[in-house]
C-alpha cells in the first residue's frame, strides 16, 4: 500500500492547468519536423495547434516540446535567449496560443529547458569572449561559464586567448554554464519563473542531468533538488522529468533529488527490457517480469517516465526488427503502454516511423500525407518510411495508428494501469499475468510474448475490458474439466477488471 499512496500522493501534487492529474500518455515533437502553417516547408507552432484535433484523439495528453527558444542550429539545444521563442517556430504570443489551447482540452505542457549549457553565440557568452579577450578577467560575466588556462578534457580552446572553455558536448559550439554560481542559478530561476507564469508551461524536460558536474552524481542531484524548489517556488505543482541516460541503479539515485520523474532508459533502445524481450527467445514473459520487477524494486516510491525510443536513439520499428512486421512494432507499444507511470511517446511512433545513424534522421519530417509534410532536416543520410502516412493508416482499422490509440485509449480508462501498484500473478514461459490496484480500480493485464504460439492461462473468467491483438484471433476464455482457461492468441494483450 505504501507504493500506492506514493504514486497517488505524487499524482495529486502535480495538479496544473486546469488538468484533473498528471497525464498517463505523453507526446514528443519535435515542432521542425511536424506540421507547417505558412508555407515556408518548416514546422512551426501554429502548425502544432493545428494538429491538436489529431493528438487529442490519439489519447495524449502531454505534449513535450522539444527546444522552441532562439538558436543557430536545426536542433535548437544550443540556446542564445532563454526568453524567447525561434522565428522559424513563430513568436511568445503563438505559443502562448498553443498552451492554452492545450490547457482547454486538459492537455499539459513541458518545454525542453537545455540549462548545462549555451550557444557560443548566447550574449552571456559573447561577453565573457571579450571580457577575456580585453583582459577584464575579473568581469562577472567570465565566471557565467568553466574557463581555465591549461588545456584538460572537456575544454575547447578559445581562440587567440590561451585560455579554454568546458564543452563537453565538444563540436557542437555549447560552452558549459558555471552552474555553481548563484548569479547563473538566479538567472536560471528569472527563466524558470518567466516559462511557468508568464508564458504558461506546466513544467520542463531538463536535458543532460548528468552533464551538470560531469562524473558527479552528487553534485548533480544536490543542484536538481536546488531546480525542483526553485520550480515550486515560482509555480506549485510544476513537472520536472529529467534525462538521466544511464543505468537503473543511477536513475533510482537521482530520485533522491525530489525531480518528479526521470525517463527510465532501461526500458528503451534495442537493449531495453521492453525490446529485448520481444526479440529474445523463450522464456521471454518470465525475463520481461524479471527485469520490470527490478525496476519497481529500485524506484518503489517514483514516477516513473518509461519510453521506447526519442530524438537521440534509433526509433522502435528497427530496435524490433518491424519492418515489414507490423505485429511486432504493435506488441511493442502495446508492452509499453502497460508500464507504470508516465509513457512517453516519440512523434511518428504512431505510424512507424524509421530512424538511425545521424540524429537528422531520427527527426524526419511526419508523414501526414504524400502531400502534406516539412521539409526534412539538414544533414538527413538516410531517408525512409517503412509504413504509410497517417491518412492512409486512418482509413485502415487493423494498422499501427489505430493500435497506438487503442493503447492510450485503454490507459486512459483504466487509470490503475498507469497509476496502480503491480503485482507479478503468473510470470511463466513467454506469458504474464500482472494485477493492477490503484485504491479505486483494479485490473489484471495478461501478455503473450510469444508471435506464433497462443497461451491458455488459469484463471477465472473475468470481464475483458480491453483485448489489444495485433491479428485477427481475439482473447476468450474456454471451459475444460470444470477449469477455465483464459486463451490469449499470440503478441496478444488483454485488460480484465477485477471486482
Amino acid at each position: 500500500m505504501r507504493r500506492i499512496a506514493a504514486i497517488l500522493l505524487a499524482l495529486a501534487l502535480l495538479l496544473s492547468a486546469g488538468a484533473e492529474a498528471v497525464p498517463a500518455n505523453w507526446y514528443e515533437v519535435f515542432v521542425r519536423s511536424y506540421q507547417d502553417s505558412d508555407g515556408d516547408g518548416l514546422g512551426d507552432l501554429n502548425g502544432l495547434r493545428a494538429r491538436l484535433d489529431y493528438i487529442e484523439d490519439m489519447g495524449w495528453r502531454g505534449l513535450w516540446l522539444m527546444p522552441v527558444m532562439p538558436s543557430p542550429s536545426y536542433h535548437k539545444y544550443d540556446v542564445t535567449d532563454y526568453y524567447g521563442v525561434d522565428p522559424e517556430y513563430g513568436t511568445l504570443e503563438d505559443l502562448r496560443a498553443l498552451i492554452g489551447a492545450c490547457h482547454a482540452r486538459d492537455i499539459l505542457v513541458i518545454l525542453d529547458m537545455p540549462i548545462n549549457h549555451t550557444s557560443v553565440g548566447h550574449p552571456w557568452f559573447q561577453a565573457a569572449c571579450a571580457a577575456i579577450s580585453e583582459g577584464r578577467f575579473e568581469d562577472p560575466m567570465v565566471g557565467y561559464y568553466r574557463f581555465q588556462v591549461a588545456p584538460g578534457r572537456g575544454f575547447t580552446p578559445l581562440e587567440n586567448t590561451g585560455w579554454y572553455y568546458e564543452e563537453q558536448f565538444a563540436g557542437g559550439g555549447m560552452p558549459d554554464l558555471n552552474l555553481e554560481n548563484p548569479a547563473v542559478l538566479e538567472e536560471i530561476r528569472r527563466i524558470f519563473d518567466f516559462w511557468l507564469n508568464d508564458v504558461g508551461a506546466d513544467g520542463f524536460r531538463l536535458d543532460a542531468v548528468t552533464s551538470y558536474f560531469t562524473g558527479d552524481a552528487e553534485r548533480n542531484i544536490a543542484l536538481l533538488r536546488s531546480l525542483k524548489q526553485m520550480a515550486e517556488a515560482c509555480r506549485p505543482g510544476s513537472l520536472l522529468v529529467g534525462e538521466c541516460w544511464a543505468g537503473l541503479s543511477v536513475i533510482a539515485e537521482y530520485y533522491r533529488s525530489g525531480v518528479d520523474s526521470f525517463f527510465l532508459f532501461p526500458a528503451a533502445q534495442a537493449e531495453g527490457f521492453v525490446a529485448a524481450s520481444l526479440r529474445g527467445r523463450g522464456a521471454r514473459g518470465e525475463k520481461f517480469a524479471a527485469a520490470y520487477q527490478a525496476v519497481l524494486d529500485a524506484i518503489p516510491e517514483g514516477l516513473l517516465s518509461p519510453f521506447l525510443c526519442n530524438h537521440d536513439t534509433g526509433r522502435t520499428v528497427g530496435l524490433v526488427q518491424g519492418r515489414g512486421n507490423p505485429d511486432a512494432a504493435k506488441f511493442a507499444e502495446g508492452v509499453l503502454g502497460m508500464l507504470n507511470g508516465m509513457v512517453f511517446t516519440y512523434y511518428g511512433e504512431e505510424i512507424g516511423m524509421v530512424g538511425s545513424g545521424d540524429d537528422p534522421n531520427k527527426r524526419l519530417a511526419m508523414y501526414w500525407s504524400d502531400g502534406d509534410m516539412t521539409r526534412q532536416p539538414p544533414g538527413v543520410t538516410g531517408l525512409e518510411y517503412a509504413y504509410p502516412s497517417v491518412e492512409a493508416q486512418r482509413a485502415d482499422e487493423s494498422s499501427l495508428l489505430h493500435y497506438v490509440r487503442a493503447v492510450n485509449r485503454a490507459r486512459l480508462e483504466h487509470p490503475a494501469i498507469s497509476a496502480g501498484q503491480n503485482e507479478f500473478l503468473l510470470a511463466e514461459g513467454d506469458a504474464v499475468v500482472m494485477r493492477r490496484d490503484d485504491g479505486t480500480e483494479r485490473c489484471r493485464i495478461a501478455v503473450n510474448f510469444s508471435s506464433k504460439t497462443a497461451c491458455e492461462l488459469p484463471m477465472a473468467p473475468l470481464p475483458i475490458a480491453v483485448d489489444l491483438e495485433t491479428g485477427e484471433e481475439r482473447a476468450e476464455f474456454l471451459e475444460s474439466g470444470g477449469e477455465s482457461r483464459l486463451r490469449v492468441p499470440p503478441f496478444g494483450i488483454v485488460i480484465l477488471t477485477e471486482p
